[in-house]
């Protein structure tokens, strides 16, 4: 039992959205709705896990945006009325994942019956950023309980480096606060040796091997992180499914999933690992319920 993915969205940034990931969640979560049959209002919780955004801008919460022009419910609850509660959590390329297992724990509590994970990045532009390294690109996933699937136990590794291997400040600039960015050569092969030790961890707690497992689904989407992630798990590379652009941050995990559609398909077993800054990685294990999923 746990929760499962009802649907999921990704949008790219066109000439209007490439700099505004509020523009790109937004997007992506009123599409994702749509294919779903669903309304803004039937969300009952929305979290974010862009990092970023429009000018820079720290407040307020861009979950609390997004649910505003979702229509998520964005007035104050009348009493015994359907609310909607929304926040902002911010870990890199681990966000997603970190989401949904927040999301699992209120769905498994049944304090909330359908929830939405939204995430974005954008150039923030106008001078504001230096050699902005992320395709601007949104996702959406509507997710909701099952008792025949979903998702696993979510199992963490840190291994703290004081951000050597990737670091984002903001710092003052000739025209404001500017965002800059450096990053290791050996990130990749950091990055990867957390990811497995996580993988390892969730592995050793199921009662799967990965010959058990249909696919590896991993971020980021870096080609280097991909080939280094299967020598530490000593599987083929090709057994692991990223995004098609290496170049996709905080959605990464869920272009991955979107591009390969069979990912989805009932009965399937996949292996998310996710690993960041920080250095932190997250591994858990999700199996699509067999029927019943739209």
């Amino acid at each position: 039992m746990g929760t499962v993915i009802e649907q999921i969205v990704v949008t790219r940034g066109g000439w209007r959205a490439h700099h505004s990931a509020l523009r790109l969640a937004v997007g992506a979560a009123k599409r994702c709705l749509r294919q779903a049959d669903r309304q803004g209002s039937d969300i009952d919780l929305l979290v974010n896990s862009g990092i970023y955004r429009d000018r820079n801008l720290g407040e307020p919460a861009l979950a609390a945006l997004i649910q505003h022009d979702i229509g998520a419910n964005a007035e104050d609850p009348h009493p015994d009325g359907h609310g909607t509660f929304s926040f902002d959590i911010a870990n890199g390329t681990c966000g997603l994942l970190t989401a949904m297992q927040i999301v699992d724990g209120f769905l498994h509590s049944h304090a909330v019956r359908c929830a939405l994970v939204v995430t974005s990045d954008a150039d923030p532009g106008r001078g504001l950023s230096r050699r902005f390294p992320f395709s601007p690109v949104g996702a959406a996933l509507l997710c909701r309980w099952r008792d025949d699937g979903g998702l696993g136990s979510v199992r963490w590794v840190n291994a703290p480096d004081g951000g050597v291997s990737f670091r984002a400040t903001v710092g003052p600039g000739r025209t404001g606060n500017v965002l800059r960015f450096s990053e290791s050569e050996a990130k990749d092969r950091e990055f990867a040796a957390a990811g497995a030790e996580a993988a390892g961890r969730c592995i050793a707690e199921s009662s799967l091997g990965f010959p058990d497992i249909d696919a590896v689904v991993a971020a980021p989407a870096s080609r280097g992180y991909r080939a280094a992630l299967a020598d530490e798990l000593g599987i083929p590379v090709e057994r692991i499914k990223v995004a098609a652009d290496p170049r996709i941050h905080t959605a990464s995990l869920a272009a991955a999933l979107h591009d390969d559609g069979t990912l989805l398909r009932p009965g399937a077993r996949v292996l998310f690992i996710a690993a960041g800054a920080g250095i932190t990685a997250g591994a858990a294990l999700y199996c699509q319920p067999d029927t019943g999923n739209s």
